[in-house]
């Protein structure tokens, strides 16, 4: 099946079965897109809603950014 592993390799995948089934399967579960550092301006009670929950508050903007994006149904260049 895998020509890259010799079938007398001790490891060879033989016994593992095929997946045919992937409806239960997760898109995107391991897929990092690239960061890239940014500075910008917002307004302080932007910035404190944002913090209101604790840490994490740049990556629920870039939730909500994202969200936004895709809504709009233009994807970044």
């Amino acid at each position: 099946m895998n020509d890259a592993i010799p079938s007398d390799d001790p490891m060879a995948l033989s016994g593992i079965p095929k997946i045919t089934d992937w409806s239960g399967a997760v898109v995107g579960k391991f897929y990092r897109p690239v960061k890239e550092a940014v500075t910008v301006r917002l307004d302080a009670d932007v910035i404190h809603w944002l913090k209101r929950d604790g840490k994490g508050y740049q990556t629920r903007l870039n939730a909500i950014l994202r969200r936004e994006m895709e809504r709009s149904g233009r994807k970044a260049a």
